[in-house]
C-alpha cells in the first residue's frame, strides 16, 4: 500500500550538507526529498562543485528526489538594473521605487526579465519531481504604486508566479510552480487566479511549536489553520505542499550559532500531521536548516527516525 503521504522531505542548505550521512539517513527513514536553499547562486555553487556533484549522484543511486527552494527574485531581477530603469522595482508607502526586495508586477519589463532568467536558472537547477520553487524576498513587502497598490501582497506574489509558470512551461510542459504562502503572503490572493501549474505551498512561519497547530486557534496567535483552509480554496489541496519547522534548529535558534536542540515532540508532530491529512495536503517537508556536522557533534543524531516513521 502507497504511503498516504507522497512528498517527505526535508529542506536543507548546502553547509548543511557537511553531515555527509544526509542523503543515506533521510533515504533510510523512508523520505523521497531533498531541497536545497536558500537563493540560486549559492546553491548553483554547490551543485557545480565536486561536493555537489556527489551529493546528486548519492541522491540518484538512493533513489531520491532532488528540488530547490529558493528566494530567487533578487537573481530574477538584478538589482543592477534599478540605476538603468527603477519603475522595475516596487514602490514603498511614501512612494519611493525600492531595489532591495521584490519588482513591480505592472512592470511588463520586470515581469519578462524574470521570466527570462527563471528558465536560464531552471536549466542549471532542475528538480527531478517538475516541481519549481521560485520565492520572493523573504517577508518582504511587495509594490505599493498606484497600479499595484490596491493588490495584496499575495496577489502580486501570484501575479509574478503566473508569469513565471507561463515561461517554465514552455520550456517543461509539465513544470509545477510553488505560490509560498508565507509571513505578509500567508492570506490568500482574492483578486488573481491562478495559472495551471501553481500550487500552492503553505509555511507557516509564526506558528507555534509547543502546541498542535489544531490548538491554535483565537486571538494570540498569528498563523492558523484557517489560513490553511482559505489557501486551499483557492488552490486546492492537489499539489498542495505544507513546509514546516519541526527540525528547522535555524529558527529555534533564531538564525544564530551556538545552535540549540531540536525541541522535538512526536506527539504534537503526530497531531499536526492528522491536521494536514484531513485537509487531503499530501505532501510535507520541513526546514532542517543547521542539522550539519556541528550540530551532530553537539547533541548526536536528530529525530529522523522518528519524522520518517510518523510519515509512512
Amino acid at each position: 500500500m502507497a504511503a498516504f503521504f507522497q512528498t517527505r522531505g526535508v529542506v536543507l542548505t548546502p553547509e548543511d550538507l557537511s553531515w555527509d550521512a544526509w542523503p543515506d539517513r533521510a533515504a533510510a527513514v523512508g523520505l523521497t526529498t531533498i531541497a536545497l536553499h536558500p537563493t540560486p547562486g549559492r546553491v548553483a555553487v554547490f551543485v557545480e562543485s565536486e561536493g555537489g556533484q556527489r551529493f546528486l549522484t548519492r541522491c540518484h543511486a538512493l533513489g531520491l528526489q532532488v528540488e530547490y527552494e529558493l528566494h530567487a527574485i533578487g537573481e530574477l531581477l538584478p538589482r543592477s538594473l534599478f540605476e538603468k530603469d527603477p519603475a522595475l522595482f516596487p514602490m514603498n508607502e511614501q512612494g519611493a521605487r525600492m531595489r532591495d526586495c521584490n519588482l513591480c508586477v505592472h512592470s511588463e519589463t520586470a515581469l519578462q526579465i524574470a521570466a527570462e532568467n527563471a528558465v536560464k536558472i531552471a536549466r542549471l537547477l532542475r528538480p527531478t519531481t517538475g516541481r519549481y520553487f521560485f520565492w520572493g524576498d523573504d517577508g518582504a513587502p511587495w509594490c505599493r504604486c498606484p497600479r499595484c497598490r490596491s493588490l495584496s501582497d499575495s496577489d502580486q506574489a501570484l501575479l509574478f508566479e503566473n508569469a513565471l509558470i507561463k515561461a517554465l512551461r514552455r520550456e517543461d510542459p509539465q513544470a509545477r510552480l510553488a505560490h509560498l504562502a508565507y509571513a505578509n503572503t500567508l492570506q490568500p490572493p482574492t483578486q488573481i487566479e491562478p495559472e495551471a501549474g501553481v500550487f500552492l505551498e503553505f509555511a507557516p512561519i509564526r506558528r507555534r511549536y509547543d502546541m498542535p497547530y489544531a490548538e491554535q486557534v483565537g486571538p494570540g496567535f498569528d498563523d492558523t489553520l484557517n489560513a490553511l483552509d482559505a489557501n486551499l480554496a483557492v488552490f486546492g489541496a492537489q499539489d498542495a505542499q505544507a513546509l514546516e519547522y519541526w527540525l528547522d534548529v535555524s529558527r529555534f535558534s533564531h538564525w544564530q550559532k551556538p545552535p540549540v536542540r531540536i525541541p522535538w515532540n512526536s506527539d504534537l508532530f503526530a497531531a499536526d500531521l492528522d491536521s494536514y491529512a484531513a485537509r487531503d495536503v499530501r505532501h510535507i517537508t520541513t526546514f532542517a536548516v543547521q542539522i550539519d556536522a556541528d550540530y551532530l557533534a553537539l547533541y548526536g543524531e536528530p529525530p529522523l527516525d522518528e519524522y520518517g516513521k510518523l510519515l509512512a
